[in-house]
Order: C-alpha cells, then structure tokens, then sequence
C-alpha cells in the first residue's frame, strides 16, 4: 500500500512563498514522473508542476518563472517551491505519481494524495 501525504499549505499574503512537500511512503520499487495539480472552487483541475526520474522539470506557463518543482529521491519526497504568490494562485494542492512497487510491475499505479489547500490573500 502507497501512501502521499502533503504538506506546507497554509495563508500567505500576496508576493510572499511557500513550499509544499508530498512524501511518498509504502511498497515502493520505482517512483517515475511526480507532479503536483491544483484545483480552485468551481473550475479545472490543472497540471501546475512535474518532474521526471531524471530531475527533467515542467512548469505550467501560468506559474513559469514563480514556481519550482524539484524531488529528493532517496526520501522519496518531490516539492514545489512557490513565490510571488498571487491571488489567483489560490487552490487545492494535489501530488500525484507513478509508482511500479516491483520489478515485475511494467506499467506501474497512479497514486494520489489528499490535497493541502493554498490561500493567497491580503
């Protein structure tokens, strides 16, 4: 069983930062690609961050240049650095990835987290 647990959210002020982490626990023998998502009330969820194996990073281009995706994988944890914070950065945080739990298991699992909730306001 897999486990992603979020965390760092919180209120913050518009132009100021956080960092959320999502730590990935359980029977795991590969995690690939790591991803963050956010959804606000009433609208899409969207592909905010990702990053692969390797430490190839993409970065949605309404957060380009504001937020940082990065991952440790020796504590199996991605983070997503965020600054600038604007109001319509608003949201859900979701962390999201694709684990194979053995060496037999080709395709692998998506996993998701609960979400941290996100608030940019003055």
């Amino acid at each position: 069983q897999v486990q992603l647990v979020e965390s760092g959210g919180g209120l913050v002020q518009p132009g100021g930062s956080l960092r959320l982490s999502c730590a990935a626990s359980g029977n795991m023998f590969r995690i690939n690609n790591m991803n963050w998502y956010r959804q606000a009330p009433g609208l899409q969820r969207e592909l905010v961050a990702s990053i692969d194996r390797g430490g190839g990073a993409y970065q949605a281009d309404s957060v380009k240049g504001r937020f940082t995706v990065s991952r440790d994988n020796a504590n199996s944890t991605v983070y997503l650095q965020m600054n600038s914070l604007k109001p319509e950065d608003t949201a859900v945080y979701t962390c999201n990835t694709n684990i194979q739990s053995t060496s037999r298991d080709y395709y692998g699992k998506d996993y998701w987290g609960k979400g941290t909730l996100v608030t940019v306001s003055s």
